[in-house]
């Protein structure tokens, strides 16, 4: 039997109560646990996510430009291009 329920009833169903206040505690949990991290740990951090950053806005601005959007004036063009190279072997 398929038992369909929302997010908050599953979440009572797990023990959330209070789904505010149960938020407030786990934020909070991992605020302190950051704030309690020795100089070595917080370096680490910053190295992921400096290179993280470097990944997901540096490499995204520079390396891979939009293509399609240069060379195709409207979605049609840009859908026909990539269907054709999609089934072409």
């Amino acid at each position: 039997m398929l038992i369909r329920s929302t997010f908050s009833e599953l979440l009572v169903f797990i023990g959330f109560r209070n789904t505010k206040k149960d938020m407030k505690k786990i934020v909070d949990f991992y605020v302190d646990g950051f704030r309690n991290l020795p100089d070595w740990a917080r370096s680490v951090w910053f190295i992921i996510l400096l290179k993280l950053f470097i990944m997901f806005v540096i490499f995204k601005l520079f390396f891979f430009q939009n293509k399609l959007k240069k060379d195709f004036n409207n979605d049609e063009d840009r859908a026909n291009h990539v269907i054709e190279n999609i089934t072409t072997p």
